[in-house]
């Protein structure tokens, strides 16, 4: 032991830190949880035991079948859009054609550096139905206002641009790191032997984005499954476009079932940790892992 310590000491103290961290604000709060899940409990009174009771409350409960459909509803257009505009913004500030790619880079980052509330309450006011400017353009093209914000149909549009909006600029940034990191002599060599963009695109910049594309998949879904302000800010009516992040503040802070809100809390990591494990078995099945 001594000889450990001799050895590893100084590097165990610099890293305990984390691990305290770790496991104060992070493992800790996630037992408790997982405890409280099992309890009937408003904050005050003393918990109550009620086993399965809160899992079973939530297969009749249908904003909790809302907030699950429309979470994986965000989580779906997310990866898609999000993924997609990322990788073609990184790949247009990437060009050698585009002129001021400092400027253009600056202010594709600008959006992720915006306060998510704030951000949150202009697009309300964007997707107002009376004054905003979105229904202004709809206007100009002779269509009709729309009822953005208080419409159960329509709801999670405000929030799918929100999210995609707000999250794009961070993966640009991951993605153009990628992309400087592709030799130059790829290209060339395939321009030589007749390659076209696309070819070289499909052939080349995507294969060798896989290990990239794969940690931004994971990072987006676990963003999407825990989105709140955008749903929060941008509420629509009843649970019409309410996340499972939302449904768990509401039930816990708002109308005080901590044990619901913890059951909901508890749902949320098992299909992210379930996802997640998903995501790396497929990359591993195809050798890219």
């Amino acid at each position: 032991m001594k000889r450990f310590w001799r050895k590893y000491g100084f590097a165990v103290l610099a890293i305990s830190p984390f691990f305290i961290q770790f496991f104060i604000f992070q493992l800790a709060p996630t037992a408790a949880t997982i405890w409280l899940s099992f309890q009937k409990w408003n904050g005050m009174s003393e918990p109550q035991f009620i086993g399965l009771g809160n899992y079973r409350a939530m297969l009749t409960d249908y904003q909790f079948l809302d907030a699950l459909r429309n979470t994986a509803i965000y989580w779906l257009v997310g990866v898609v859009g999000v993924l997609s505009l990322s990788l073609l913004l990184a790949c247009m500030l990437n060009s050698k054609l585009l002129r001021g790619r400092r400027f253009f880079k600056t202010a594709v980052f600008l959006p992720y550096v915006c306060a998510s509330i704030a951000v949150g309450l202009i697009f309300g006011m964007l997707f107002d139905q009376n004054a905003g400017l979105i229904n202004a353009i709809l206007g100009l093209a002779g269509a009709d206002p729309q009822p953005w914000l208080t419409s159960s149909r329509l709801a999670r549009i405000p929030v799918h641009a929100l999210f995609i909006w707000r999250m794009t600029p961070w993966y640009v940034l991951i993605y153009l790191s990628g992309l400087l990191g592709i030799p130059g002599e790829y290209y060339e060599a395939a321009t030589v032997d007749g390659a076209s963009g696309i070819q070289q695109f499909f052939r080349i910049t995507l294969p060798q984005l896989g290990n990239i594309s794969f940690f931004c998949m994971v990072t987006v879904t676990v963003d999407a499954w825990k989105i709140f302000n955008e749903s929060y800010t941008l509420a629509g009516p009843g649970s019409s476009n309410m996340s499972l992040f939302q449904l768990m503040y509401v039930n816990a802070f708002q109308i005080f079932k901590m044990g619901y809100g913890s059951a909901v809390g508890v749902v949320l990591i098992v299909i992210l940790l379930a996802l997640s494990l998903v995501q790396f078995y497929v990359r591993h099945r195809r050798r890219e892992l």
